[in-house]
């Protein structure tokens, strides 16, 4: 396993990798410009968003996050998606996600990524891979768990995640 990101976020990576007993290469790099050495079969691309989804512990979203935002991690996110489907090797999986409540910055994201590269497809995920919680896969088969999902238990944060496979 590779982790490319900022070198203050592999610094945190580096201590909950240690703690859990794991290990990955780690590279500081920006991902919108680092390639691996050869296509990957898996990326996961877990995108710098406004973390909307973390309202519910995190009251003061709701208050320092603006449209502006939304709008500007979307061009972000953008790059990044093309950047991590160019790595992907033929049959490849990209999963996405961001802990946002956002549309601009999940399911449009996705959408808009699919109208560019015709060489993805989405590869629905299925409740039995989330634990049977089919309340949080989609129509189109992505991962939206909002937080009245498992209110009893305490409610979950908001998070999207779509997995796409590169055509061979």
């Amino acid at each position: 396993m590779v982790a490319v990101d900022r070198p203050k976020r592999l610094a945190r990576l580096r201590e909950n990798l240690a703690r859990l007993n794991l290990a990955a290469e780690t590279i500081a790099a920006d991902i919108a410009c680092w390639r691996p050495p050869a296509p990957a079969p898996f990326v996961l691309l877990d995108a710098p968003c406004t973390a909307t989804g973390t309202i519910r512990r995190h009251s003061d979203v709701a208050r320092i996050k603006s449209a502006a935002d939304v709008d500007r991690l979307a061009r972000v996110q953008d790059a990044l998606l093309d950047a991590a489907a160019e790595m992907l090797a033929p049959g490849g999986r990209l999963v996405y996600c961001v802990c946002s409540l956002e549309p601009r910055e999940g399911p449009e994201r996705a959408a808009a990524l699919l109208a560019r590269r015709a060489d993805l497809a989405r590869e629905p995920i299925a409740a039995a891979e989330i634990g049977g919680l089919s309340a949080a896969i989609t129509a189109e088969g992505s991962l939206r768990t909002l937080p009245c999902h498992l209110a009893a238990q305490g409610g979950l944060d908001g998070f999207y995640a779509v997995r796409l496979r590169r055509m061979a």
